[in-house]
């Protein structure tokens, strides 16, 4: 009986906590967003002046959806010459449109130590931690760049793979 009611609890949490990405997966009913699915393709080619491209139309088109300034934030930081404050402002933006949104709480923690401020890497660690109930994938890689980050005397910046 306490192994079922286990069960029935943890299951949906279990689900809820697979069911969002980085950069909020689209969902699997209804069609899917095409500058999302246009900007994902762009930078799993690592074309980062590409996907920034799109992303700088959506948001144009859209400036109130949270994953548009989360993806052109995260594009321009991985591109060849960042800069910092267009990505620092669409992260802001999306967390600002969704406190809760847990890719721009990692990525934004991930840019913070591109600029050396651990403090505030950890602050949205921190932040994810409170997220993610059991853990989650951008909690877990965000405590992985920081971690590298301080095993290597800030001298390891995180990178798209991170």
């Amino acid at each position: 009986m306490i192994t079922h009611l286990i069960r029935a609890f943890l299951i949906p949490l279990t689900l809820a906590a697979i069911a969002v990405a980085a950069d909020t997966p689209e969902p699997s009913w209804g069609p899917a967003d095409p500058d999302l699915t246009a900007a994902r393709a762009r930078i799993a080619a690592k074309d980062w002046p590409g996907a920034a491209q799109v992303m700088q139309k959506a948001v144009a088109r859209d400036p109130r959806n949270a994953d548009y300034h989360n993806l052109l934030a995260y594009a321009v930081r991985n591109g060849a010459n960042p800069d910092m404050d267009v990505v620092f402002r669409h992260y802001q933006e999306a967390l600002r449109l969704d406190p809760k949104h847990r890719g721009a709480h990692e990525y934004i923690g991930e840019a913070y130590l591109v600029l050396d401020n651990l403090a505030k890497a950890k602050e949205h660690l921190r932040t994810l931690d409170s997220l993610c109930m059991f853990s989650c994938s951008e909690y877990r890689d965000l405590k992985r760049a920081v971690e590298a980050y301080e095993k290597s005397g800030g001298k390891t910046k995180p990178t798209a793979s991170q």
